[in-house]
């Protein structure tokens, strides 16, 4: 197990220590990279649970990547807290994880959460910064899509490379998540409209991505496991367009791999997934959250963080489950497939 440092903690930091801790044994931690700011250094810390076999079935979860959206790692350490308790008694989930794998990165940016902005140290959105260019007509005005004038600026892409923070995301998913046959990945936000989506690629495109078709199939399985849930499932690009998604530039990535293993019998996949968390229901229910730094991406009231926290764990358990029986939805016949590419051609991109 890592050694802690010794700094000044912050309390999502502590609470990832903490479990890690009460883990023990039953985890393997490492330390990925150090992020350093302004003489202060913090660990982004991955913890994995489960099957060793570099192609069982992953899933990874990660948050915190926008430091004022701090909920989303808040909600990647809850769902830890029930995995590290499940673990230890849950005989049915120690099967699971005997054929599974799965991989928590809670506090990808530590250093925005610490200065209670979006960026990381250096000014840097991180979900703008690979190098993945946005398709069609743009706008200048729109800075959300990604901006190259100043770090002074919001939604800011850097400088050319990826940002350390980036870099350590892109290393994770390389190393546990694209080596197993099947996989997906959560990123936890918070912040666009009333109702929490589950987004899925493109954000670069308007064009749909290849698994559109698995994708619609998965989506009908969770519909009718969990006919009254309040997910709105959609493309990102249905709502806009950026340049610099991090998923995206890790999507094409595998996608290019797979190309180059055209021939096996055996086709890997991977799908990212964006929960974004609408803020807005909180806001309307508050509105003097908005005084409050956090209070445009934050639930303030603490029975509405404790109903967040909670709030995701069918969804969670779901896509794990999921994984695990892919010949219901990923592994489909050529017929099945080309049936439910139709359909979502015509829900999500008619």
């Amino acid at each position: 197990m890592p050694k802690f440092l010794a700094r000044k903690r912050f309390p999502e930091m502590d609470l990832l220590e903490a479990l890690i801790e009460e883990l023990g044994d039953w985890a393997r931690v490492e330390i990925i990279k150090q992020v350093s700011y302004e003489e202060r250094s913090f660990p982004l810390y991955v913890v994995q649970v489960g099957s060793t076999d570099p192609k069982a079935p992953a899933l990874g979860f990660f948050g915190g990547v926008h430091g004022l959206e701090k909920i989303g790692a808040e909600v990647v350490l809850s769902h830890l807290s029930t995995v590290a308790s499940l673990i230890k008694w849950d005989k049915s989930f120690q099967q699971r994880l005997e054929s599974s794998r799965m991989v928590f990165m809670p506090i990808v940016n530590p250093v925005g959460i610490v200065l209670r902005r979006r960026s990381n140290g250096q000014g840097v959105d991180l979900m703008r910064n690979s190098p993945v260019e946005a398709e069609g007509p743009l706008s200048a005005a729109r800075l959300y899509q990604g901006q190259s004038i100043s770090p002074q600026l919001p939604w800011f892409r850097g400088y050319g490379e990826l940002e350390p923070e980036a870099q350590a995301l892109c290393e994770v998913v390389r190393r546990w998540l694209f080596p197993s046959q099947l996989a997906m990945a959560i990123d936890v936000h918070s912040g666009f409209g009333s109702r929490d989506r589950m987004w899925f690629p493109y954000a670069y495109s308007r064009r749909p991505c290849p698994h559109i078709g698995q994708i619609h199939a998965l989506k009908g399985l969770f519909d009718h496991s969990y006919p009254h849930h309040f997910y709105a499932i959609e493309p990102v690009s249905r709502q806009y367009t950026i340049h610099g998604d991090l998923w995206d530039y890790l999507y094409l990535e595998h996608q290019q791999q797979v190309q180059e293993e055209k021939g096996q019998q055996v086709q890997r996949g991977f799908i990212p997934w964006t929960l974004e968390m609408g803020s807005w229901m909180w806001l309307r229910k508050n509105p003097s959250q908005l005084f409050s730094r956090f209070g445009a991406f934050d639930p303030v009231k603490p029975h509405r963080r404790e109903r967040i926290l909670r709030r995701h764990l069918n969804l969670f358990d779901f896509v794990q489950r999921s994984l695990l029986a892919p010949e219901s939805w990923f592994y489909l016949a050529e017929e099945d497939l080309a049936r439910e590419r139709a359909a979502a051609l015509e829900l999500w991109y008619a």
